[in-house]
């Protein structure tokens, strides 16, 4: 197949690239190519930036796709772009939009490609749901062929997935464990959550790709594994080979102390909420299919890699700071509370 990525050097999408590579399909990618030299040779480049419409379409005039999947797409301005540019020239436009975007507060812990979407409490789902609006139109009025897939919390060997994390990501928590300091854990870390590999996902993205049973419809890709978010943080504290010092703090909380942090969004509207994802629909549509890497397995590979590179180690004194704060805040409430008790 000729397929097209904009964006594809992501968490996401650098395992759907790899997979494409290896099973001899023309890649192509539309990116600013700072990413692109893991692929150096073995992908047909367009580098330019996405919205200097003018210039992408001038680059793709004389070419025409079999599949075309936006990974960085944000709002329904994006995907009004991305229609102009490829309305004729691709059998397949796939938008990738989230699962966060289902009904938050969750009315039933089991998710199905039905759940209503609603999040009031996270501004990017509420623009992915506008993105999916937008495109379910085209395909009902206009048979733009589009395919919408919302995935949940993926990672790659880049990517430590947590529960919160400052503007540098996740490596400051690690850093942490490291040194022995306390870590925050969102409420009493027993809500469920479900982690997948990039690999498992790029393994149903692919089977997708050309698929027409996928036009117009709309998947979720996850793990069936579902982990407390204490065996989230106790993994990885055991694979470091460190004590986890857990300090438990409500998710609300949270919210209100880390608004430079969007945790009212990121928490409240996604990941302090129980959700169990079911599969069937994509095992239907891509047979075969089973996400096949526990997060044992996972995350271990990703903590090596990390430790053994560096220039993945980005420091967040900030967060660090913000860290030791909210603690010794609720240190001190607590032993306030105490001493009145004791009068």
């Amino acid at each position: 197949m000729k397929v097209l990525f904009i964006g594809g050097t992501g968490t996401i999408s650098t395992s759907i690239s790899g997979k494409l590579i290896e099973e001899g399909h023309e890649l192509y990618l539309i990116n600013r190519g700072s990413r692109n030299s893991m692929f150096s040779g073995k992908v047909n480049e367009i580098i330019c930036d996405i919205n200097d419409e003018e210039t992408v379409s001038q680059k793709i005039k004389n070419l025409s796709f079999d599949a075309v999947a936006d990974f960085i797409a944000y709002d329904q301005t994006h995907l009004e772009r991305d229609y102009r540019l490829f309305k004729n020239k691709t059998r397949q436009f796939i938008y990738i939009s989230t699962a966060s975007a289902y009904h938050k507060p969750v009315p039933d812990p089991w998710i199905t490609e039905g759940t209503s979407l609603a999040n009031p409490f996270w501004e990017y789902s509420r623009k992915k749901m506008a993105g999916e609006d937008y495109l379910m139109k085209l395909y009902r009025e206009e048979r733009f062929p589009v395919t919408i897939i919302r995935p949940s919390h993926t990672y790659d060997e880049r990517k430590i997935p947590l529960g919160l994390h400052g503007t540098g990501g996740s490596w400051q928590n690690l850093k942490r464990m490291i040194e022995g300091k306390p870590v925050i854990i969102h409420g009493d870390g027993t809500s469920l959550w479900t982690l997948t590999h990039s690999r498992d996902f790029a393994e149903a993205f692919t089977g997708l790709l050309g698929n027409p049973h996928a036009i117009g419809e709309a998947f979720h890709i996850t793990s069936d594994e579902s982990l407390t978010w204490n065996q989230i943080y106790e993994t990885i504290a055991e694979i470091l080979g460190v004590k986890l010092k857990a300090v438990h703090v409500s998710s609300e909380f949270l919210s209100q102390c880390g608004k430079k942090y969007d945790l009212q969004g990121s928490l409240l509207g996604d990941k302090a909420n129980t959700v169990l994802f079911d599969n069937s629909k994509i095992k239907r549509t891509v047979p075969g299919f089973t996400a096949k890497i526990s997060f044992s397995a996972g995350i271990a590979e990703t903590i090596r890699h990390i430790l053994a590179h560096p220039e993945l180690q980005t420091g967040d004194p900030d967060f660090d700071v913000w860290c030791d704060r909210v603690i010794a805040a609720l240190e001190k409430a607590k032993q306030e509370i105490k001493g009145t008790s004791k009068n």
